[in-house]
């Protein structure tokens, strides 16, 4: 009863003081000068597909992890679409795409609470949409990105201690390198990189961060990995397949012709690595099998992610295929280390993220987008690649020291891991009390 008492007047409190934040705060005349209704009609499309990947991402973790795991699997995805639109609401908006300081960080207060989003101008690179949409869009890429680090401690860690760690992920790491790289005045922007939909944002971030969380978590206790549902496995590749359309195509922020190119090498990148890491099973002796079609299908879509609206059709393939094969070898290189990255979502995501990255670098053309400055070194222009190269070093250590730090903070506040008896019972049970 004490504690009921407790959640209901924090509950009150909390109601207070947001009210009191918001008093006397009313949004002026809305900006409709410019809005055009095709690109806000498609960018509202875009808005729910990317969305529905997190339920995607549910699917295809929940189906790789053990039976007794599925449940809290699933909802450490799910959860995101809660916690992180609140953080995002409150001032992750505006730590991302807020007035810069110094091209590092947004300024807390720019759009605090959304204050200035309803009635606000466009965002400078979204002039015909309006600001409030531009918002809610980005929000869904903040909310995928932690959800993609679950994979590497599924089933050994606590679920009020991932609360907490999300949440810090997306205020420290997350918003930084948002508006670094999309902040037209952010320190990666300026010095030329080009990431179109997120391959350094979310993927190279959330890779890096799952292989320290590995690392720093060590393996689980058991040592038996039985797969609970490769039907969820295929479910969940559809979702993020279909969704993941929206991610890129709807980075061009317009319902143009860039979009329509970016749609065309994303689903053209996903295809060919799909159907390359099977014949690449194949030829080692393997048999082609279901799950690996699905996750060469997701390691070309991280890898066409930051090049989407910049090359050409062709080079659309060598990216599906390049990036397919490094992540097959470095999935098997992983299972030889003791590093338990659980779901492989180094390999696949920051290894994919960062092959996209590079080979943006190669084919990025100004031919095929105006906003390419630089050709890539297939073109015989040096300036682009190597810019990659440097900031693909920084970021990694940006990362890797950055989730380090913030997994020991955790840890301190709220331990990580859960008891060998809880593994052993198994997180759906020990963490949530149930049962699939």
């Amino acid at each position: 009863m004490t504690r009921t008492f407790a959640v209901i007047t924090f509950c009150i409190l909390l109601v207070l003081i947001i009210l009191s934040l918001t008093k006397g705060v009313l949004p002026g005349p809305i900006q409709t000068e410019n809005i055009n209704a095709a690109d806000t009609a498609w960018m509202l499309t875009s808005t729910a597909l990317v969305l529905i990947m997190t339920p995607g991402l549910a699917f295809f973790y929940g189906g790789m992890v053990n039976k007794k795991n599925v449940l809290s699997t699933m909802l450490q995805s799910f959860i995101c679409m809660a916690v992180i639109s609140i953080v995002w609401v409150v001032v992750g908006f505006s730590l991302a795409f807020g007035e810069t300081y110094k091209g590092i960080i947004g300024n807390p207060t720019t759009f605090f609470m959304m204050n200035n989003v309803i009635d606000g101008d466009p965002w400078k690179l979204a002039p015909t949409i309006p600001l409030i949409l531009f918002a809610f869009y980005q929000l869904k890429f903040a909310i995928i990105t932690p959800a993609l680090i679950t994979g590497a401690f599924a089933e050994r860690i606590k679920f009020k201690s991932y609360l907490l760690f999300i949440v810090l992920f997306c205020l420290f790491i997350y918003c930084p390198l948002a508006h670094a790289t999309w902040h037209p005045d952010g320190l990666l922007a300026k010095a030329g990189i080009l990431d179109f939909a997120g391959g350094v944002v979310v993927h190279m971030s959330a890779g890096l961060a799952a292989l320290t969380s590995a690392i720093y978590l060590k393996g689980r206790n058991e040592s038996i990995h039985n797969p609970a549902r490769i039907t969820y496995v295929l479910l969940g590749t559809g979702l993020l397949w279909f969704g993941w359309l929206g991610f890129n195509a709807g980075s061009a922020l317009h319902a143009d012709t860039t979009a329509a190119i970016a749609i065309a090498t994303t689903s053209t990148a996903s295809a060919a690595a799909a159907f390359t890491w099977i014949i690449f099973d194949s030829m080692r002796g393997r048999k082609p099998t279901a799950m690996g079609t699905c996750i060469g299908a997701v390691v070309g879509l991280v890898a066409i992610t930051p090049a989407a609206g910049y090359i050409t059709i062709p080079h659309s393939l060598i990216i599906g295929i390049v990036a397919s094969i490094v992540s097959n070898m470095m999935v098997e290189w992983r299972t030889k280390t003791s590093i338990d990255d659980t779901l492989d979502v180094f390999p696949c995501h920051g290894i994919g993220g960062m092959v996209g990255m590079l080979l943006t670098g190669v084919f990025a053309s100004s031919h095929v987008n105006a906003a390419v400055t630089n050709n890539g070194l297939f073109y015989g222009e040096t300036k682009l690649f190597f810019v990659h190269v440097i900031a693909m070093v920084g970021i990694t250590i940006f990362v890797v020291i950055g989730t380090f730090l913030l997994l020991k903070i955790t840890d301190l506040m709220m331990p990580l891991r859960v008891s060998i008896e809880e593994e052993k019972e198994g997180l759906d049970m020990s963490q949530h009390e149930e049962r699939l």
